[in-house]
């Protein structure tokens, strides 16, 4: 197939890029460059089936250009991590909907398998773990910024359902919960690869609040299997799956077990909320997916645990000490 991979060359995208030339597609990553990075896109500029495109999701000509010439879309392109939605709320509202209202209006258009990658962040504060994707979502008050992402995905979640329910669009949204590996950067706050390039350069291991609260690390090739198998299924579409692994750690023990895996003299260092972000910072204490329904439609299981993942970040930046902060 021709597939479109809008944010192609960020993280997951481009590893996305990376399974569906190994399944033998012709793809089309969209990018702005802005999170992601040419770096991860370049193993590819060589492959005849591969084209890069370098222009904002906002650019309706040229996604209308792209999603016509396309037999799916993925629609990863967003602005993303903590740090930037604090630092850059409107990038982040404008991108996360406006961007999408136009991909999926073009996809509803010409009728193409669309998948939208969505977040835990939709549940907000909810405190019922683990998450059902028929839970509620409890936001925070909107004089915080920190709510605006899931606020946002909320509305892109909302307007995928609409094209499908009115449009027939034929749609799969995913949320995920902290995708990790080799390639992710640290710059917008993402913690693995923060803690584990602090770790090997002798560096204290900053810690926000007490560390006590939780969360759950999926490997990005779990993620990107999962995110072909939903595309795959009929029965998906219209619906809304968690994706990424259910094995929960505290941030203090993640610090903890990466200076240990990495052999490290580092310390942790706790850092309070106000001093890393801004006053009156909001932040969930848990965060755990139930990964029932995805594996009820495609039988999806992470087959990476959480030291096989961080294992993994190690190498990576053993391998590429150079590689952009």
């Amino acid at each position: 197939m021709k597939i479109l991979v809008t944010g192609g060359a960020g993280f997951i995208g481009s590893h996305l890029v990376t399974s569906l030339l190994a399944a033998g597609h012709e793809v089309c990553a969209l990018d702005d460059l802005s999170t992601g990075s040419y770096k991860n896109v370049q193993p590819f500029l060589d492959d005849s089936r591969f084209r890069l495109v370098v222009t904002d999701i906002v650019d309706a000509p040229a996604v209308e250009r792209e999603v016509r010439a396309a037999d799916q879309v993925y629609h990863l392109a967003a602005a993303v991590g903590v740090r930037l939605i604090v630092d850059e709320p409107v990038k982040t509202l404008a991108t996360n909907i406006q961007g999408t209202e136009v991909v999926l209006e073009y996809c509803a258009k010409y009728h193409r398998q669309t998948f939208l990658a969505s977040t835990s962040e939709v549940y907000g504060k909810l405190e019922t773990t683990p998450f059902s994707e028929e839970n509620a979502s409890v936001l925070g008050p909107t004089t915080k910024s920190r709510w605006a992402y899931g606020c946002a995905k909320m509305v892109d979640e909302f307007l995928a359902l609409a094209y499908h329910a009115d449009r027939g669009l034929p749609v799969v949204i995913a949320r995920f919960f902290n995708t990790v590996g080799p390639g992710q950067r640290g710059r917008y706050g993402m913690v693995v690869p923060n803690f584990v390039r602090a770790a090997l350069e002798g560096r204290d291991l900053e810690v926000h609040g007490d560390g006590l609260q939780s969360r759950c690390f999926g490997h990005v090739e779990d993620v990107v299997r999962g995110m072909v198998a939903l595309m795959a299924e009929p029965r998906a579409n219209g619906q809304v799956f968690n994706l990424g692994n259910d094995e929960e750690v505290s941030i203090k023990a993640l610090a903890e077990r990466i200076v240990e895996r990495t052999g490290s003299s580092s310390r942790i260092r706790y850092i309070p909320y106000e001093q890393a972000y801004s006053s009156g910072f909001e932040d969930m204490r848990q965060r755990v997916p139930c990964l029932d329904k995805v594996r009820e439609y495609v039988g999806y299981q992470p087959t990476q645990n959480l030291d096989n993942i961080i294992d993994s970040v190690i190498e990576y930046y053993r391998n590429n000490p150079d590689a952009p902060r």
